[in-house]
């Protein structure tokens, strides 16, 4: 709740200054992002074992329903001022989902079945190894799901490193950075070479463990509320033992600062136990601007060229 709401609220005769007050508001902004993004999963889950609705009919519905929802909370509860965005933004946010969702999105993920995935189920069903990942009961739905984001993670998070160390490889990422503040559709702000290139790591385990489309469904609730959260400009903060496996709000912010010490760290835009392990993980709660390069908001054609420009004027943005 805002600090406003807080105000008025009786707890004793707490005031909005008052460390109870700021303890409970500080409690519902850390358990906010896992209640939705586990919530979601189990919730899914619960709906494919018990065959009490349309899973594919709900992952549509999750598809469109956060992103109204949490442009309100920005406005109401936003995490700073100089984040909230002016109606063209907006738009051009809008522009990014619907290029994502409509355009490219079908040619990557149909529950992520693509020629690619197709590929490997082809190479595994020729291996040796005959490993499938289809539990039935809502806790192995979720748990498998899980794993399959942990797995999957490992390859992404090596893919996202490189883009931010290879300046060839930058250049499919730059798009993505050149955002000045965070927001809930800022996520799909992606160039298309790029869903190319990170969509795979997902499609490779889902080749090598023929996970089941309930566990696809599963993990799917999962990702949508997390990608979205992780870009939003709300206070969220990240709670203790959840934030050593799953990426939070203020991880991912720490990525997007403009400052390399903090963008070159939180690759784990879903998961950021690699991070942990292998040495890139910031935990600072604060950023300074938002960016790359010289941190000024570039047009949509020119986010789109990022990709083909030669590399001093890449630089120089």
């Amino acid at each position: 709740m805002s600090d406003q709401a807080l105000g008025n609220v009786d707890l004793g005769g707490a005031t909005k200054s008052d460390p109870r007050v700021k303890s409970l508001r500080d409690i519902f902004w850390m358990v906010l992002q896992p209640v939705l993004v586990l919530g979601s999963a189990f919730l899914v889950a619960t709906m494919v074992t018990g065959e009490w609705m349309n899973h594919k009919l709900y992952a549509l519905v999750m598809v469109m329903l956060p992103v109204p929802l949490l442009i309100v909370a920005e406005r109401v509860w936003g995490k700073r001022k100089d984040w909230q965005l002016e109606p063209k933004e907006l738009a051009e946010d809008g522009f990014w989902l619907a290029f994502g969702a409509f355009l490219w999105g079908p040619l990557i993920s149909d529950f992520y079945r693509t020629p690619i995935s197709e590929g490997f189920r082809a190479i595994r069903d020729r291996a040796l190894l005959d490993i499938t990942i289809a539990p039935e009961s809502v806790v192995g739905l979720v748990a498998a799901a899980v794993l399959l984001r942990v797995c999957s993670s490992f390859i992404y998070y090596w893919l996202h490193r490189v883009q931010h160390e290879s300046l060839f490889f930058w250049r499919m990422h730059a798009t993505h950075h050149h955002i000045t503040k965070m927001s809930c559709m800022r996520g799909a702000r992606t160039h298309p070479l790029e869903y190319l290139a990170l969509a795979l790591s997902t499609p490779v385990i889902l080749a090598l463990v023929g996970a089941s489309d309930a566990v696809l469904a599963v993990s799917a609730a999962f990702g949508v509320w997390n990608g979205k959260l992780n870009h939003s400009n709300l206070p969220l903060k990240s709670l203790p033992v959840y934030d050593w496996i799953f990426a939070t709000a203020p991880q991912h912010h720490v990525h997007h600062a403009v400052d390399r010490k903090h963008s070159d760290t939180n690759y784990g835009c879903q998961i950021i136990l690699w991070d942990r392990v292998f040495g890139t993980y910031c935990g600072d709660e604060e950023v300074g601007q938002i960016g790359a390069g010289k941190a000024v908001p570039l047009s949509i054609k020119e986010q789109l060229m990022l990709a083909f420009y030669p590399n001093k004027r890449l630089i120089d943005l």
